[in-house]
């Protein structure tokens, strides 16, 4: 009854523009901040865009747009799988799944990978879309399938982490934690690399496992929960792990940002932090969006501030994206603001789509793929540089 009594609660907290999966950090008193005028140089221009569907579907599903070779790959909520030119945005496949899609595209090793809210993994044609497999796991999915060394990784909403054959979708293994009471809606997407997976969980704990037989390495705590009661003890990491080089970088929520040994789990610096929208890393910064919308640069090397921006305020950022010499983030109204690496002022904005911008926006090169709430898909470069 008590566990009833809290959701409840956290349901009526809810917030339309926050973009925040759960609980909101605003509430009347504290509105979303207006924007400014931008006036510079740099301009984003539109190579072109594309309406592949109906998006999220005013759901809080994990749909991000990912690029595999030439293909630039989308899903939308409703079940839709698109495979575009990542070039020229011409449309090479279209697949109706059938499904309430709830997280991917993911892709590697010939195949597209979705997952649904009936925990169900699809496996696709990278060619074709063609279907190849279907598995069946534990709970819904909130977190991109991956790909690495053969296996198929897929983090589900119940606290699992399950490695897949990617040949026949079988079992190979599976790993296991306790999920609290009460946490947000989402679940990060594991960081897999080089035979190593890096999954981070409800509890605030980070665990490194082995690709193709699901072998703990190490488990870490980033962030342990405090507070007398169940929200104030929410450390959620729903923010994805980035791996770099030999480190992992994690947040939580109401918790800590760290860095991890990737070898050992031993932490090096710490910072109080609280975000589920997400973290960038560039060659010397780390990038944060806070739980308000606050968009933090941090240095690498020791996690002392280089500048944090706070003009988009309670405007449900999404996390950062590191794009050349700026960093990308899209908000609850569809736009699209670049911020600059050096000091974090606002150098350029578009609008993308008036449904808003949830998934953090992807950088391949001189482009910037930016997926809306509602179907957009639109395609970025940079002019007057």
């Amino acid at each position: 009854m008590k566990r009833l009594l809290v959701m409840l609660v956290v349901a009526g907290l809810l917030s339309a523009c926050s973009g925040m999966p759960l609980l909101s950090g605003a509430d009347n008193a504290d509105p979303p901040a207006e924007l400014e005028q931008v006036s510079g140089d740099i301009q984003l221009e539109q190579l072109w865009s594309k309406d592949v569907g109906v998006g999220f579907n005013e759901q809080f599903v994990r749909l991000v747009p990912t690029v595999h070779g030439q293909h630039l790959l989308v899903a939308d909520r409703k079940g839709r799988v698109t495979a575009l030119s990542a070039e020229s945005g011409k449309q090479l496949w279209e697949v109706d799944t059938g499904t309430l899609i709830s997280a991917g595209p993911g892709a590697g090793e010939g195949l597209v990978l979705v997952a649904t809210s009936d925990g169900e993994v699809l496996a696709l044609g990278l060619d074709d879309g063609k279907p190849v497999w279907r598995a069946q796991v534990s709970s819904e999915v909130l977190a991109v399938p991956q790909i690495d060394l053969g296996v198929v990784v897929v983090q589900t909403a119940d606290g699992k982490v399950v490695g897949l054959g990617v040949r026949d979708g079988k079992q190979l293994w599976i790993y296991d934690r306790t999920v609290p009471v009460l946490t947000l809606r989402g679940t990060s997407t594991p960081a897999v690399e080089r035979g190593v997976v890096i999954a981070g969980f409800a509890s605030g704990k980070v665990a490194a496992l082995s690709t193709e037989r699901g072998f703990v390495a190490w488990e870490t705590n980033v962030a342990i929960p405090k507070g007398r009661s169940e929200l104030e003890r929410i450390v959620d990491i729903d923010a994805d792990p980035v791996i770099e080089g030999a480190s992992v970088y994690v947040v939580t929520f109401q918790g800590r940002l760290a860095v991890i040994d990737v070898q050992s789990g031993d932490l090096g610096w710490t910072r109080d932090m609280s975000s589920y929208a997400g973290l960038g890393v560039d060659f010397s910064q780390v990038y944060v969006t806070d739980e308000h919308s606050n968009v933090w640069a941090l240095a690498r090397d020791s996690g002392a501030s280089a500048w944090k921006q706070d003009k988009f305020r309670n405007r449900g950022l999404t996390g950062p994206e590191p794009y050349n010499d700026y960093v990308a983030v899209g908000d609850f109204e569809g736009y699209l603001h670049l911020l600059s690496r050096y000091d974090g002022h606002i150098v350029a904005r578009a609008r993308v789509d008036s449904k808003g911008i949830r998934a953090t926006p992807l950088a391949l090169g001189d482009v910037l793929y930016v997926y809306g709430n509602g179907g957009i898909l639109t395609a970025y470069t940079l002019s007057g540089r």
